[in-house]
């Protein structure tokens, strides 16, 4: 009309604070997008019948050792301060040499028989140790990067150094979410370094692929929440401003039909306006049974933390979120496994969690949510079955370490691969983490080769040019 003043969408989302509304447009704006439907979050149909709809990821930032928690290895006890040779990349990187010689150091805890399946687990993790026969073992995982930035990011997105997307950005874009009202993936308590965002970033896939952080490491679950999800403005002065802006939105579409980053930004904007009424109750768990909490170390000192991510991780997994990552870690110099000199800290760490993934792992069972939720629990790299410096504790391990699986479509009770005798490198059966990452997009009905964005001049994949699925492992 004459005289009068055309206001922008942005302008207009500045000025009525819409909080997390504008955000979430203003993060899409200048971006990628996929040009496919009107919801880049709908859900998709996988390449085949999927196994699973859903994983839980368990982050146990800075390496847990292997050979001190479930991969049980004898010889360590009988050859305990001997000095023997030993080859690694994390040695040749150190020294320069080949090998050299180190003391071999036994584990300070037993280990047992559990379960019908008789799997080895430490005196570190009784209450994980009830469950081994729903556990599938990988005993011979291999990886990239001998320092935890590079090894970090490797586990998550397939490269040490380049920026590539998130495994749980992949899953986000290659399945939608179960749940329009929520993000496709969501990270609980992640860590603000070794890669920091990038660990949940989406790169070059268009950004409503990134994950949503919930908290940060180091800082109390309390206070993990979806930022700017609020408003100071009423229910009605909201829905009000909702609906001028969709009447806005609505006459850019008109002025450029077929644009598919505008389409895009309008729907990142009314996603942001369901997960206002939604995101809320689904991380509040105040309302779970008094059973429900203490199953899962709520309210004891040593278990609360963790307790409640892990609790949330299940709540927004029955609501529908794709992929979700809890992680155990802080955020100083050496993550929290991170044990070069003093590897009975180890037990400190295992008390946190032990209960806390126990309760997940039946909570998940008893709600019938585990035979199609993947639970994977592991670090970016195990640890040396000798003293670092002939101290007190154990340096990295990036050529054989343990992760376990659960859930839909793997092996229970079940173990695959091996470790030497000693627990330093994989011998037989060797996993990469490409193969890993190739298995449980599999899981999922995704085929690691066939998922793929096209970027700068080329098809980029989670796995690159690698990866094989561990068909051993497949129920």
């Amino acid at each position: 009309m004459p005289g009068s003043t055309f206001v922008t969408r942005r302008q207009a989302l500045k000025s009525m604070a819409c909080g997390f509304g504008y955000l979430a447009l203003a993060a899409m704006a200048g971006k990628h997008t996929l040009a496919r439907t009107n919801n880049p979050l709908a859900p998709r149909v996988p390449h085949f019948n999927p196994r699973a709809k859903r994983v839980i990821f368990i982050f146990m930032q800075g390496g847990p050792s292997h050979v001190d928690t479930f991969d049980y290895k004898p010889l360590l006890e009988t050859q305990d301060g001997k000095m023997l040779n030993f080859a690694d990349a994390r040695t040749i990187a150190n020294t320069g040499n080949r090998a050299s010689s180190q003391r071999v150091m036994k584990s300070p805890w037993k280990f047992a028989r559990h379960g019908q399946s008789g799997r080895w687990v430490s005196e570190l993790f009784p209450e994980m140790a009830r469950h081994v026969d729903d556990l599938c073992f990988i005993h011979s995982l291999q990886t990239e990067g001998v320092a935890h930035g590079p090894a970090t990011l490797f586990l998550h997105c397939g490269a040490t150094n380049f920026i590539r997307p998130s495994i749980g950005s992949w899953i986000s874009y290659g399945l939608g979410t179960e749940n329009e009202n929520l993000p496709g993936f969501v990270t609980i308590g992640p860590s603000s370094g070794n890669g920091g965002p990038r660990n949940y970033g989406q790169a070059f896939l268009p950004p409503v692929f990134q994950g949503t952080a919930l908290g940060k490491a180091g800082a109390a679950a309390t206070e993990a929440a979806i930022r700017n999800l609020t408003s100071a403005s009423s229910a009605a002065a909201q829905r009000r401003q909702f609906d001028l802006l969709r009447e806005i939105n609505g006459e850019q579409l008109k002025r450029n039909p077929g644009d598919s980053e505008l389409e895009a930004v309008i729907n990142s904007f009314e996603v942001a306006w369901r997960m206002q009424s939604h995101a809320p109750d689904v991380i509040d768990i105040s309302k779970e049974s008094p059973a429900t909490l203490a199953m899962y170390g709520i309210g004891e000192k040593s278990t609360d933390n963790f307790g409640r991510q892990c609790l949330m991780a299940r709540r927004l997994c029955e609501a529908g979120v794709r992929y979700v990552q809890v992680t155990y870690g802080d955020n100083t110099a050496n993550p929290a496994w991170d044990q070069h000199s003093n590897l009975p800290k180890h037990a400190d760490h295992a008390r946190a969690v032990d209960k806390p993934v126990a309760g997940l792992m039946a909570d998940l069972k008893q709600r019938g949510l585990l035979d199609d939720t993947i639970v994977w629990w592991g670090g970016e790299f195990g640890r040396t079955p000798y003293a670092e410096k002939n101290g007190t504790g154990r340096d990295h391990n990036p050529g054989g370490f343990t992760v376990w699986l659960a859930g839909g479509g793997v092996k229970r009770g079940f173990a695959f691969g091996e470790t030497d005798e000693f627990g330093h490198l994989a011998v037989q059966g060797k996993v990469h983490m490409h193969d890993l990452h190739a298995t449980i997009l599999h899981l999922l009905g995704l085929h690691h080769e066939k998922l793929t964005y096209r970027y700068d001049g080329r098809d980029f994949r989670l796995t690159d040019v690698h990866g094989d699925v561990i068909k051993q492992v497949l129920a």
